[in-house]
């Protein structure tokens, strides 16, 4: 099985099974870290997915869109590797992942 590694807001490490097929916050979501909420389901419509992608890892996602980049650009804690969990397709490729659930907007 594939690993999602998490480190939720108050910095606790949890490694997740990953089942490829899913997004990342479908991952986060079903392993029961309910501080990502996710409210648009994945639509890419609210930003309330959002995660910072560990810089060693960051390298291995698909490119951001303009649309993932439009959202993110009206976040307050906004960092370089910052993504929607729900525009990164989880796959064996990303097997060991590490994120962490931004700040609370």
């Amino acid at each position: 099985m594939t690993q999602l590694f998490v480190t939720t807001r108050e910095g606790d490490l949890r490694t997740l099974d990953a089942t490829p097929g899913l997004s990342v916050m479908e991952v986060i979501r079903d392993g029961g870290i309910d501080e990502l909420l996710a409210l648009c389901g994945g639509c890419l419509s609210c930003a309330t997915c959002h995660v910072v992608v560990d810089p060693a890892d960051a390298g291995r996602l698909l490119p951001i869109s303009s649309e993932e980049a439009d959202l993110l650009d009206g976040l307050d804690h906004r960092a370089p590797t910052s993504r929607l969990a729900c525009q990164i397709p989880f796959d064996d490729a990303l097997d060991g992942l590490r994120v962490t659930v931004a700040p609370d907007a």
